[in-house]
């Protein structure tokens, strides 16, 4: 159980350093850019203690592809970027993937 809870703030930790790079403006922001350094220290912390039981191509397909769809979420609500068809539909396959590799089953 912890180490889907360690998968969740792995997945969060991400966003807010991605979210914290367009905030950082090429790092001439201090704040922001310090935590683009410190979610991705603490997101990859996470995601290593969540390796201690997961298997590693779901749990990265799992960081990376929810990380994804949740930047596009943030890119379209706060700063405004279009969505557009082919973004959802590549954000759902995205979803399909992750939840098939999740239904797979472990190769072990």
């Amino acid at each position: 159980m912890m180490s889907w809870v360690y998968m969740l703030g792995a997945i969060l930790l991400e966003v807010a350093g991605t979210t914290s790079m367009k905030l950082a403006e090429g790092f001439t922001r201090p704040l922001p850019s310090i935590g683009v350094f410190a979610f991705y220290s603490a997101s990859l912390a996470m995601l290593t203690l969540a390796l201690k039981t997961l298997d590693v191509s779901v749990a990265y397909a799992m960081w990376s592809g929810l990380g994804t769809a949740l930047i596009v979420a943030i890119g379209v609500i706060w700063f405004g970027e279009a969505l557009t068809v082919m973004r959802v539909t590549c954000i759902l396959l995205i979803i399909i993937g992750v939840v098939g590799l999740n239904v797979s089953g472990s190769g072990h």
